[in-house]
């Protein structure tokens, strides 16, 4: 795989999970802020997850994580 690929792959991978916040945080009817709080991050952070302009921590990840499972047993 060349540069070119990796840097297309990354791109994908970045706009699926800012997606994938954006609507985790819209299920549970949180604004970002709230959203935040529970993830233990700044309202600014999450903006620029959603914004794909970068990635949350393998902490907050694990707490998104956390935030998923909960939906699901709903």
């Amino acid at each position: 795989m060349n540069y070119e690929n990796e840097k297309v792959i990354s791109i994908n991978k970045e706009t699926e999970l800012a997606s994938m916040i954006k609507n985790l945080r819209s299920r549970l009817g949180l604004t970002q802020e709230q959203f935040a709080a529970k993830v233990g991050v700044t309202f600014s952070t999450v903006n620029r997850w959603e914004n794909e302009r970068g990635a949350p921590s393998p902490l907050a990840l694990r707490r998104i994580e956390e935030l998923m499972e909960g939906t699901k047993q709903e």
